[in-house]
């Protein structure tokens, strides 16, 4: 996490406004979650694999799109990272339950999610309503999406489901590591504004 980088409430206000390119880019993604649930479920396979690339590239897209036009919006802020979640939730439990993935793997990326939600906790305690997106929690989710659709090819036979086996894999590893480093970044970041706080 970098200096410029703090919890919610202390930077400056994100935009008011709703109807934004980089909304509708979210909103579109959180439609495609049912669609990807139905795919991944019947074995649609081909269907889940364009749902999840999309919203790879609408996710790289909103933020791109909102950094550069300064049209970060609370909206966006509450949007994009439910978006993120829901789609790391589904894509692990439905590639569990056709064993393409361990349990475990679901077990240490749901363990962090709770972690994350204590940390939340604390923050709203001290008035601040959330928890800033930065670049190691998005390099995490980015490495978590390339590494679902790689792994789902790579449950069959052949030379792609080879090709893929190791890519799909390495990005899940460094996408569960990024993850809790990111988890653990705003942990101490929230730590030392709450003893900013009492000191003050």
């Amino acid at each position: 996490m970098t200096a410029g980088e703090s919890v919610r409430g202390t930077d400056s206000a994100p935009v008011d406004r709703v109807l934004t390119v980089p909304n509708a880019l979210s909103a579109l993604r959180l439609l495609g979650v049912p669609a990807f649930i139905w795919a991944i479920a019947t074995e649609h396979d081909a269907i889940a694999l364009v749902i999840l690339m999309a919203s790879g590239i609408t996710d790289y897209l909103d933020g791109k799109i909102a950094r550069r036009y300064g049209l970060v919006s609370r909206v966006g802020q509450l949007l994009d990272p439910i978006a993120d979640r829901l789609y790391i939730v589904t894509t692990l439990l439905g590639l569990a339950w056709r064993d393409i993935i361990p349990w475990w793997l679901v077990a240490v990326l749901f363990a962090r999610e709770a972690f994350m939600a204590v940390v939340v906790l604390i923050a709203k305690r001290y008035g601040w309503t959330g928890l800033p997106v930065h670049f190691i929690g998005k390099a995490a989710t980015f490495n978590l999406l390339y590494a679902f659709p790689a792994l789902l090819m790579a449950d069959g036979d052949g030379w792609l489901a080879t090709f893929m086996r190791p890519v799909g894999w390495g990005f899940a590893w460094w996408g569960t590591v990024l993850y809790w480093v990111a988890g653990i970044l705003y942990a101490v970041q929230l730590g030392r504004l709450v003893a900013q706080r009492r000191a003050s």
